[in-house]
């Protein structure tokens, strides 16, 4: 009796997770692939990222994170993953770029919990340009790849890449619960790069906001408030 009983509840709690997942809609609902092929038909023949970065590998790493793009309301959802994309879009250049074009060491030695290792290079890399020995440590351990001796690889493998993005937007920096919380897009620019705020780089917080309200434009809802930092 209690094996089944046991069987039953578990039918009842699969199926009540999947109402609640139908009811919350999927992140390629809104971001669908032709909204993806619009934003990498941006991207010249010649860019890397043209034939790096891919929907599904986009969609399996969304769908890696509970309640990235799938929050709250669908105009919340909406702005999230508009602000998402018109923060890649500008640290990409419209998915062109895998690598950072000036490229840097990032080393911060004074972290001991991530040291660089010797002859590696912690420069940006992927959707979200992946930065510093403890971003590359941090996101590794998460997500099981050798972020501070292979650091490459985020540039090599897709799937790795967009998870990295991700990861970074969900669970190393305010992104996700700026936008879902009423902060604005401008907060989320605050979290990925703060030097722009404030006047100190005005023309990149503009790029952003330009890809912002295009994108929200497409998804069919308002931008909201607070768009610049």
């Amino acid at each position: 009796m209690a094996t089944h009983l046991q069987s039953v509840l578990s039918l009842w709690l699969a199926l009540a997770l999947y109402v609640i997942s139908i009811c919350r809609g999927d992140v390629g609902d809104i971001a669908t692939q032709d909204f993806f092929n619009g934003l990498i038909s941006g991207a010249a023949d010649s860019c890397t990222g043209k034939n790096f970065y891919t929907y599904s590998d986009f969609i399996n790493a969304a769908r890696a994170f509970s309640g990235f793009g799938t929050t709250g309301t669908s105009d919340d959802n909406k702005r999230e993953l508009a602000a998402f994309f018109a923060n890649v879009a500008h640290e990409t250049g419209s998915l062109c770029y895998v690598e950072e074009i000036n490229k840097s060491d990032y080393c911060d030695s004074t972290n001991t919990q991530y040291p660089c290792v010797a002859g590696k290079q912690y420069y940006g890399r992927g959707p979200l340009q992946l930065t510093w020995n403890y971003n590359y440590g941090a996101a590794g351990n998460y997500l099981a790849f050798d972020g501070l001796n292979n650091p490459e690889i985020v540039a090599q493998d897709d799937s790795i890449s967009w998870k990295t993005a991700v990861w970074f937007w969900m669970l190393n920096s305010n992104c996700h619960s700026a936008i879902t919380s009423g902060q604005g897009f401008g907060a989320t620019i605050q979290a990925i790069n703060g030097r722009e705020c404030n006047g100190g780089d005005s023309d990149s917080v503009t790029d952003r906001v330009n890809y912002y309200n295009n994108y929200c434009s497409q998804f069919g809802v308002d931008p909201g408030s607070n768009v610049r930092c």
